[in-house]
């Protein structure tokens, strides 16, 4: 099995209806607060407080996090229903008296460990693909990393919010970061972002368009908006259904760790490279086992190919679910692999690009999808394959209207 990655997201979900006006004030203790910044997550949507300490922001009908945020004061996140919305909203900040993350990162040294910790960052998070290479982030230094030795597990905090400039897709963004760890094969970052498209000329206009447009054509986002309009296959998509099962050829962790333990007791050299047909000792037979370690996992099994968008998604009440049996795997046809994912791992050999294939393991099911194809719960579900190389450095505002909805 290849290595699966798991990326968090917090996303909200972002209706296309009419547009309604929501507005509020936001005090600190019993102060209205100026420049507060007032924004709906993921989105270009947002704003900053007055010297009235209010603020309004039109959007359209739907669920949103509505984030507000002032540094030294504790963020608050507001779940936003329009359809409950009546009257504007009274926020009130508290001061964040845990200083223990600024006091940590004061102390950051800005050595060799910290620059290599900040290139696994940057290839974890922004991503190695050929947009990455003009996704910047301008103040890294707000960065604070610490690497868990014994749990093999490196996490980050930052002090401020990063700003990243995408001069690819053209947009400046805030990201606030709330979580990012590495751990063993699997990453999770969590945060929460604001889009701004950038300035330039029309031909830059024009590059920034078109590279949008590339990142959403094959994307998570635009599959689920396929089969909410039923036209996957005619978008280029094609499902198969597979089944993923313990490798029985692999010895199991108890094993493998009795296998260690006898290895390490005998204390002399030890050739892995050598050839053991009938294990004689009890050495013999653990050497036999360690080299098995290097078998994958798990092994997928596909049963069933053009697997028809009914048996992957229902409705029931006009509520759309993500809901299928095992695990999916899905073929984009009109987009080759970057030369990047398949050079992503330093051991693989150069081959032919292939079609961009992705898996999708439920972790929970069903999953609500919104009417805009975005996952509700983002938790319910992780990625592999080319889904899980593609990341933030990939990743559009939830409000991005791709040219096919504009024709």
């Amino acid at each position: 099995m290849k290595s699966s990655f798991f990326y968090i997201l917090l996303f909200s979900s972002f209706f296309s209806v009419a547009q309604i006006t929501i507005s509020g004030t936001i005090y600190e203790r019993n102060n209205t607060l100026e420049g507060a910044a007032v924004y709906l997550n993921n989105t270009m949507l947002g704003t900053t407080t007055n010297s009235n300490g209010t603020f309004s922001i039109k959007v359209k009908e739907g669920q949103y996090d509505l984030v507000i945020s002032y540094l030294g004061y504790k963020k608050i996140i507001y779940p936003l229903n329009t359809a409950t919305y009546k009257r504007a909203i009274v926020f009130v900040l508290e001061e964040d008296s845990n200083t223990l993350d600024e006091i940590i990162i004061k102390k950051t040294v800005y050595d060799d460990e910290w620059r290599y910790n900040l290139s696994l960052f940057k290839k974890e998070f922004i991503g190695i693909t050929n947009l990455s290479k003009d996704c910047e982030i301008l103040n890294p230094t707000v960065l604070h990393f610490n690497f868990e030795a014994k749990n093999d597990k490196l996490s980050a905090i930052a002090k401020a919010p990063l700003k990243i400039k995408h001069k690819g897709l053209g947009y400046q963004i805030i990201y606030e970061l709330e979580e990012f760890t590495i751990h063993k094969n699997k990453v999770i970052y969590l945060g929460y972002s604001r889009y701004k498209k950038l300035k330039g000329s029309k031909r830059k206009q024009r590059k920034w368009q078109a590279n949008r447009e590339k990142a959403y054509q094959g994307s998570s986002l635009h599959f689920y908006q396929s089969l909410l309009k039923n036209t996957s296959y005619q978008d280029g998509f094609i499902i198969h259904q597979f089944k993923r099962i313990a490798n029985p050829e692999r010895p199991s962790e108890k094993e493998i760790k009795k296998a260690s333990e006898i290895v390490t007791l005998n204390n002399t050299f030890i050739n892995f490279s050598s050839k053991i047909t009938k294990p004689k000792t009890q050495l013999d037979s653990a050497l036999l086992i360690l080299k098995k370690i290097k078998l994958p996992k798990f092994r997928d099994y596909l049963y069933k190919s053009k697997v028809p968008i009914n048996d992957i998604i229902r409705i029931k009440n006009g509520v759309s679910f993500l809901d299928f049996e095992n695990n999916i795997s899905v073929v984009y046809t009109r987009e080759l692999e970057e030369k990047g994912y398949i050079l992503r791992n330093m051991f693989r050999k150069t081959r032919t690009p292939l079609p961009q294939t992705s898996s999708v393991i439920p972790l929970k099911s069903p999953s609500i999808l919104d009417k805009n194809g975005i996952l509700i719960n983002p938790l319910s579900v992780f990625y592999e394959g080319y889904w899980s190389y593609e990341k933030f450095a990939d990743s559009l505002p939830l409000d991005y209207v791709p040219l096919t909805s504009m024709q």
